[in-house]
């Protein structure tokens, strides 16, 4: 089986990619068994770019015969001209936490009707094999954002966000839910038809 290790400290974001790899043949570990996600930092200018540094980072330290799955997401609103965008996680400055970030999207957005709320979260995965190359999957959930939060669910702009065909928030929803409609999930879907 071919060893596929995320570059992530985040242990749910592992798990969440087990459950979604679970049939394409790889053993998905995390960073733990090289060593642990290495510091790298993320200025590039796009998702993709992001991911990639991420990839890259970890690909130095992994073993040779392994494969890197590594990603970058966030929210984008049009009426904000994309942002968050690359900047979801600290759109409220560095340090800010998940209702720091929700409470200044709202506020951006108090002047638009709900109606020009569109928005969609967004994931780029850069998955690095055994030779070096770079391959790169992009999957959107679309959707708008509420003018208030609500549900108990998720995290981050989950309160906020509605995905198309859907009255609820992510938040609402619920996980299994959002796994089918999910960014990631979309992302991994065009992954899983181009390894397979």
């Amino acid at each position: 089986m071919k060893q596929l290790i995320v570059a992530t400290g985040n242990a749910h974001k592992v798990e969440e990619f087990d459950g979604l790899l679970a049939d394409c043949g790889f053993e998905v570990c995390s960073a733990k068994v090289c060593g642990g996600m290495p510091e790298a930092v993320e200025d590039g200018d796009s998702f993709a770019a992001n991911a990639r540094i991420k990839a890259l980072a970890l690909r130095a330290q992994a073993p040779a015969d392994a494969w890197v799955l590594s990603d970058d997401s966030g929210l984008e609103v049009d009426a904000l001209q994309g942002a968050p965008g690359i900047y979801s996680a600290r759109y409220a400055g560095e340090g800010a936490n998940d209702l720091d970030n929700l409470n200044k999207l709202l506020s951006e957005l108090a002047k638009h009707a709900e109606a020009t709320r569109s928005a969609r979260f967004r994931c780029v995965l850069c998955l690095i094999d055994p030779e070096g190359r770079e391959q790169y999957f992009d999957g959107a959930c679309e959707g708008h954002i509420a003018s208030e939060p609500s549900g108990e669910q998720g995290f981050g702009y989950d309160p906020v966000f509605v995905p198309q065909g859907f009255t609820e928030s992510f938040a609402e929803l619920g996980e299994a839910t959002k796994s089918q409609l999910s960014h990631r999930a979309l992302a991994v879907q065009a992954l899983k038809e181009s390894v397979q």
